[in-house]
């Protein structure tokens, strides 16, 4: 009995957690025959929860309208882990501080005595480390559309924002009517989210900065899922070029080229920055500092060779860099790396 509690949950929970679910795939995830699912469902229709079967090729199990799931059920070390992570939530989404205290002590009122008071006394501040390169925050009602058309695969309908974050008017030279996407998949990265979608108006993949993003009204007009354009999504996006990134906002910022695969420059360039395919073994980067001397140290961590540096202050910091370094290494008492 305690065994079919649990996975009754189980499945309650999936079911709310998408929009539709085909048999194979249900039954594949909790571990359980057809028939055994068949009479899962039989169970929940006959505690009250509206489970509808949709038949048809692309048919299966849906939880219908008025469907509410069970209270939240945590363990000792998921509330915690819930309570650190909301403590320690990023910044990358505007307007939902408020709700986020509030979730904090939702939870904590659920826990039992003890449990609370270490969840209390577990007080977190997440200070800003300057080399996150974070990136300006996105608003509540946009990730939620894109969730909600992500969730229930619909097209998503949405007005391209400039770098500086302008929704550009029909007169702009740099206007581009609204685009309509399959969107795929939600990533983060480097404090920024990326989306992965089809565009219908190029016929291919493409990645964009959700924080580029206005959304308009959800188009309610589905589609089929494609094939992903990589199995591994998350090492897909980290190592494109061409990932809709803009400059981040730096007191210096400087352009150099390196002699290494776009691709490569992309995995490793810090978040804010800007890559450029030139040709596959050379890359131009963009990218920002709080000084001349951090840029010059950014691109040493590429261990290539720089050419094309501009400007001309970044030209000088990495010569005095040079220079200092040479200085250093020209001890003749210090031993060499080198046989």
């Amino acid at each position: 009995m305690a065994s079919t509690s649990a996975r009754l949950l189980d499945l309650l929970s999936l079911l709310g957690a998408r929009a539709l679910w085909s048999g194979p795939d249900l039954a594949e995830r909790l571990g359980i025959s057809a028939r055994t699912l068949r009479r899962d469902v039989e169970s929940l229709r006959g505690l009250g929860y509206p489970v509808s079967t949709v038949k048809g090729p692309d048919g299966g199990y849906r939880l219908g309208a008025g469907g509410k799931l069970p209270p939240l059920l945590l363990d000792d070390d998921q509330a915690i882990a819930v309570a650190v992570a909301l403590q320690t939530a990023p910044t990358s989404v505007s307007g939902i501080d408020d709700a986020v205290g509030r979730a904090l002590t939702s939870i904590e009122q659920l826990l039992p005595a003890p449990l609370r008071a270490e969840a209390e006394a577990m007080h977190l501040t997440a200070v800003r480390n300057w080399w996150e390169f974070a990136a300006p925050p996105i608003a509540a009602q946009t990730l939620r559309a894109v969730g909600r058309a992500l969730r229930t695969s619909q097209l998503l309908r949405f007005d391209h924002l400039t770098p500086d974050g302008r929704r550009p008017a029909p007169h702009d030279p740099d206007f581009t009517p609204p685009l309509r996407v399959e969107p795929h998949h939600l990533l983060t990265w480097a404090g920024r989210w990326y989306l992965v979608a089809y565009s219908l108006a190029a016929a291919d993949w493409r990645i964009y900065r959700v924080d580029r993003i206005h959304p308009h009204a959800p188009t309610g007009v589905p589609f089929r899922r494609r094939e992903p354009p990589a199995p591994d999504l998350a090492r897909y996006v980290v190592t494109s070029w061409d990932r809709d990134d803009t400059p981040a906002q730096w007191q210096c910022s400087g352009t150099a080229m390196v002699d290494l695969p776009p691709g490569l420059v992309a995995r490793w360039a810090p978040g804010g920055s800007v890559v450029e395919y030139v040709s596959p073994t050379q890359t131009r980067i963009t990218v920002g500092a709080w000084s001349w001397a951090g840029i010059a140290g950014l691109l040493a961590t590429f261990d290539a060779d720089l050419t094309s540096l501009e400007p001309a202050e970044l030209v000088d910091a990495c010569r005095s860099l040079a220079q200092r370094y040479a200085r250093a290494t020209a001890d003749p008492s210090r031993p060499s790396a080198v046989p």
